[in-house]
């Protein structure tokens, strides 16, 4: 039998990945015990998972105050976007040349986006542009390579979030951007799938600077 998560780990599980990444968080102290009620633990584990998450950089503890989720910087959205350029690049490089590119991985996140379109679903369509990307990264068969990556998932749904809401219709672009990786992947074709990753990340990036 699987042995059942701890409460620290489902405090950190529940931070990082659904609460850290919502952008109404941001520029908000954490209310450590609305926390501990939701997911059903003492303040104990909250404060733990805190501690491991100041040290990922990804709150800020303040000395009688509690812990700060502060915005995104510019600086912070560049290197993210850059590291992200990084990644996905050498990705889509391993996996053409081991003609492994995830293209049914990748075609299925694809169709949910799409699905998810219209209405009020943002998260829902960041959700699965995240698997979208990670379907690239993980296929390139590189274990440290994924846990970095997903260790940017808090800080990638935030500002796709931020960003899918800043401008109007980047749904149907984003749509048009990850159309263009799958066709470069899909053709073989190393550049053009570098260049479509990287117009797809700086045109992400000049909404959330704008925005």
């Amino acid at each position: 039998m699987p042995v059942p998560a701890s409460g620290r780990d489902r405090a950190y599980a529940y931070l990082k990945d659904t609460y850290l990444a919502d952008p109404e968080c941001q520029g908000r102290f954490i209310n450590e015990q609305e926390i501990a009620d939701r997911i059903g633990v003492s303040r104990t584990p909250i404060r733990e998972a805190l501690f491991q998450l100041s040290a990922e950089d990804l709150v800020q503890l303040i000395p009688k105050r509690g812990a700060y989720v502060a915005p995104l910087t510019g600086r912070e959205i560049r290197e993210l976007m850059e590291l992200r350029g990084m990644v996905e690049r050498h990705a889509a490089g391993s996996v053409l040349a081991a003609g492994a590119a995830p293209l049914d991985a990748m075609r299925a996140a694809l169709a949910e986006q799409h699905a998810l379109c219209s209405g009020d679903r943002g998260r829902e369509f960041i959700d699965w542009d995240q698997r979208f990307h990670f379907a690239l990264v993980e296929a390139a068969g590189n274990d440290m390579l994924s846990k970095l990556y997903s260790g940017l998932r808090a800080r990638q749904v935030r500002a796709g979030v931020v960003a899918l809401f800043s401008t109007p219709d980047r749904h149907r672009a984003v749509l048009r951007e990850h159309e263009e990786i799958v066709r470069a992947l899909a053709d073989g074709d190393t550049g053009a799938a570098h260049r479509a990753i990287t117009g797809h990340l700086d045109s992400t990036l000049r909404v959330l600077l704008d925005s």
